[in-house]
């Protein structure tokens, strides 16, 4: 019986990969709609571009550009109209507000803050290191409280 689950195991794990794989591809500037590519340039005024990759999730295809913007991490998602999506910023844990803080905290070893900005919503997400060693991602509101990603 355990040989069937490996060897069943290394048939779906690489269809799966390049299932997951066909979904988010590299791409280069030039390979940007010319709404996506202005929109870029207004957005990462400013910012080192570190990459793009095209993303098609449930038939809608979108462009996600990573900077880095005062030493920090800023990756934008855009639609392929070249609207602006989501906004997704490295911060220190100092600049969340006290109860974001708090709650990332409660759950371990904060290793890494963001704030996204989504549909001129802000929730903060952090990557936790909790007491065991594991670590797990924590998303909450201005006020701490969990919120689904």
């Amino acid at each position: 019986m355990t040989f069937r689950r490996l060897w069943l195991a290394c048939i779906l794990l690489p269809l799966a990969a390049t299932a997951s794989a066909a979904a988010d591809k590299k791409i280069t500037a030039k390979q940007l709609p010319p709404a996506v590519a202005t929109a870029v340039q207004e957005q990462t005024r400013g910012a080192t571009i570190k990459g793009y990759s095209k993303e098609v999730e449930n038939g809608k295809t979108s462009y996600e550009v990573e900077t880095i913007l005062n030493g920090h991490s800023r990756d934008l998602l855009f639609d392929a109209a070249g609207h602006l999506l989501v906004v997704e910023e490295q911060v220190s844990l100092d600049a969340v507000p006290p109860p974001v803080k708090a709650a990332f905290e409660a759950k371990g070893k904060v290793i890494l803050a963001e704030t996204v900005t989504k549909d001129g919503h802000v929730t903060y997400e952090a990557q936790v290191r909790r007491r065991n060693g594991t670590r797990t991602e924590v998303v909450v509101n201005a006020e701490g409280k969990p919120v689904k990603p």
